[in-house]
């Protein structure tokens, strides 16, 4: 396993962190964005996208709701959301062994509530929110490569 520790000060901060980070890791690639909510794991999937699919940040919104936003080209690019979903059967019936199967992108919110719904490769990313004496936001981001 690979750990790696970035801390961003800003949302633009965290954009540029994601797209730099998407250099990293050739698809196929399965990456958990793992945080509180307002944590910053849509803001770096706005990076990651941009890094992968060519996509503008401003583009790229939290799938909470549609469960499964897809874009880019030439990568497809996944962002999928399960925060809403409370079963095994919820989430098997997103089809994700399919996507997984894709030459993708694929991010997934929330999705360590399902470990045994995930691929042994993924990158695990813990996205923290952290106040100074100051109120100022800065997000600690820990990186663990899963190679198992």
């Amino acid at each position: 396993m690979k750990t790696a520790v970035y801390t961003t000060h800003n949302e633009d901060e965290t954009v540029a962190l994601g797209e730099r980070l998407a250099e990293s890791w050739p698809v196929p690639v399965t990456i958990l964005l793992i945080g509180d909510l307002g944590a910053g794991k849509t803001t770096l999937a706005k990076g990651l996208a941009a890094g992968y699919g060519g996509i503008r940040p401003e583009d790229v919104s939290s799938p909470t709701f549609p469960l499964i936003h897809e874009y880019g080209d030439p990568t497809t690019v996944y962002h999928i959301d399960l925060y809403r979903l409370d079963t095994v059967a919820e989430v098997e019936s997103l089809g994700l062994d399919e996507i997984f199967a894709r030459p993708a992108a694929v991010f997934l919110e929330w999705a360590e509530r399902f470990p045994l719904l995930l691929p042994k490769r993924r990158i695990e990313i813990c996205i923290s929110a952290q106040f100074d004496e100051s109120e100022n936001e800065t997000r600690r981001i820990e990186i663990v490569e899963v190679r198992a």
